[in-house]
C-alpha cells in the first residue's frame, strides 16, 4: 500500500527511534497533532468502545475530505489519536478508505504499548473507518 506523505514521514521517524520509551515520548508529543473535540461534545455516537481511557472520535466530510475531531482524558490515547489525524485527516474520503492498520505495524508502535492500549488503537482506527463506510 502506498500512504499518504504525512503518514510516511511519521512511520520513517518511528522507524529511526529503537528506544521504547522515546517512542512512547513520542506518541505524547503527537497528541498536539490532534483537532480537538470539546468535551461538550463527547456523546456515545462519538465514545470509542473497547477503549481503556475515555475517548471519543467525531469524523466529519467536508468537500469530500476526512475530517477528524477527537479527545480523551489521557495524554497518551491522545497521542495515538494524533497518529490517526496525521494518518488520515484532510485525505479525500476514497483515499482514506484505502489505508489499512498495518501502517501502525510498519511504524512500529504497537511494541511499544501494552495490549491494552494496542487494542484501543485498533478500536480508534475502526471507528473512523466504520464512521468513514456511513458518510
Amino acid at each position: 500500500m502506498t500512504y499518504p506523505e504525512a503518514l510516511v514521514e511519521l512511520i520513517d521517524d518511528f522507524q529511526s527511534i529503537d528506544d521504547k520509551m522515546e517512542r512512547l515520548e513520542y506518541v505524547f508529543d503527537l497528541a498536539s497533532e490532534v483537532n480537538e473535540l470539546p468535551v461538550a461534545q463527547w456523546t456515545e455516537e462519538t465514545r470509542i468502545h473497547g477503549c481503556q481511557s475515555e475517548a471519543h472520535v467525531l469524523l466529519e466530510i467536508e468537500e469530500g475530505k476526512v475530517s477528524l475531531k477527537s479527545g480523551a482524558d489521557s495524554k497518551l490515547v491522545q497521542g495515538l489519536m494524533g497518529i490517526l489525524t496525521i494518518a488520515m485527516d484532510n485525505l479525500d474520503t476514497e483515499e482514506a478508505k484505502k489505508i489499512t492498520p498495518d501502517f501502525a505495524v510498519d511504524m512500529g508502535i504497537l511494541n511499544s504499548l501494552s495490549p491494552s492500549r494496542s487494542n484501543g488503537f485498533r478500536n480508534m482506527f475502526d471507528k473512523i473507518m466504520n464512521d468513514l463506510e456511513e458518510n
